[in-house]
């Protein structure tokens, strides 16, 4: 395995001084562990995103000599930006839990014949291993959806043996859900020779020879005085 190494610089700023640290193109950080006492720093936002979309939060990460994983990320709702990351320090013999994202890879036969359309219920599982035999992600082959109500479940999923899933194993994590059908509601026809009732108008009607309109009474605040 390739070792991911990022730079870090010690953080002297706090509160509402980091605005000034993203402005520079900097993200205000913190490592925290078991052992360790919490202690903040900041990484450069360019370094850092290159990294995640490889690291994930399940690759390890080299900081300063320190084994990490990526366990928080704050982000900006509007602009998308980083705004506080936080790095869990791992021993390295010593198991740890994570969340592993699932991704469904392929097209399913079910999904081409229009009988129905794969859903993915569960996008990520949470697993138990040692830092280093934590897997990338999970790969699911949708090639192997066939038909109709098909699922497969947390248990069929194939892991190291290292590796021990926690997740509940009779949770659906793709499932072939068959198409749906649009409601059409039909306009109620009229019986012939029915008569409307007593007071109701119809549009377009002319009032019968004789047949008094009863007019709206003016209400009291539009009386002229």
């Amino acid at each position: 395995m390739t070792k991911i190494t990022l730079k870090s610089t010690k953080r002297e700023d706090f509160g509402r001084k980091v605005k000034r640290l993203r402005k520079e193109g900097l993200i205000p950080a913190n490592i925290f562990g078991k052992k360790i006492k919490s202690h903040a720093l900041t990484v450069n936002a360019k370094e850092f995103d290159e990294i995640f979309k490889k690291a994930g939060e399940t690759q390890l990460i080299d900081i300063d000599g320190k084994s990490v994983l990526i366990s928080n990320i704050q982000i900006d709702p509007v602009s998308g930006s980083y705004l506080h990351i936080d790095f869990r320090q791992v021993d390295l013999t010593e198991k740890i839990s994570a969340k592993v994202p699932v991704e469904v890879e392929g097209e399913s036969p079910a999904e081409k014949q229009n009988l129905g359309t794969v859903v993915q219920q569960i996008s990520e599982i949470e697993v138990e291993a040692l830092p280093t035999d934590l897997p990338e992600k999970i790969i699911i082959d949708a090639s192997t959806l066939i038909e109709v109500d098909q699922a497969i479940y947390v248990k069929d999923l194939k892991v190291d043996k290292k590796v021990t899933i926690l997740t509940d194993l009779e949770s659906i994590v793709v499932k072939v859900e068959p198409p749906t059908k649009e409601e059409v509601v039909e306009a109620p026809v009229p019986v012939e020779g029915e008569v409307p009732a007593e007071g109701a108008t119809v549009e377009g009607e002319v009032p019968a020879e004789g047949e008094v309109v009863a007019e709206a009474k003016p209400s009291e605040a539009s009386k002229t005085e």
